[in-house]
């Protein structure tokens, strides 16, 4: 496996990242939230899918539209789960793209700080997730609070797909 490989195996793991949390949460409690104001379970991973399009829409706008933007208000895991997917296959072009030509439209300063980026927000919003079903009494069990952090499980069950 060359480095453009792996990079895009690093992205892709970190999707799986995402989905091994969401799988794990009853659809029951996809309205929790943290506090009265903050985004619900359902939006933050709509904030997540939507930042992701942002980027697209500033680097690769023409990938635009093989993705679903997830409205305000989104709690369908089944909806979440094909706009994540279909979000991360373009986000893996897109970052592709930007660590051939050595450029990401619109971020500075590299593509691979970009990539630490994007991780950084997507993990931030794990955590807010994490935190909205913890005050609403909806922990995730253990296991699966432990699995989130277990990236060669999740590398193996990409070759799955």
């Amino acid at each position: 496996m060359n480095g453009l490989d792996e990079i895009k195996e690093t992205w892709h793991i970190n999707n799986q990242i995402n989905l091994y949390l969401l799988n794990g949460i009853e659809q029951a409690h996809m309205n929790d939230t943290a506090s009265s104001k903050g985004r619900t379970v359902g939006d933050q991973f709509g904030h997540i899918n939507n930042v992701r399009l942002m980027w697209l829409k500033e680097s690769e706008p023409e990938l635009m539209d093989t993705v679903i933007r997830l409205e305000k208000g989104t709690t369908d895991k089944k909806i979440i789960i094909e706009a994540f997917k279909k979000s991360a296959h373009a986000m893996a072009k897109m970052i592709e793209k930007g660590f051939q030509t050595n450029r990401i439209k619109g971020f500075k300063p590299h593509p691979t700080a970009f990539l630490g980026y994007i991780i950084a927000h997507e993990a931030h919003h794990r955590g807010q997730i994490i935190l909205s079903l913890k005050q609403s009494d909806h922990m995730p069990d253990k296991k699966r609070l432990f699995g989130l952090w277990e990236w060669g499980s999740r590398a193996s069950e990409m070759e799955k797909e």
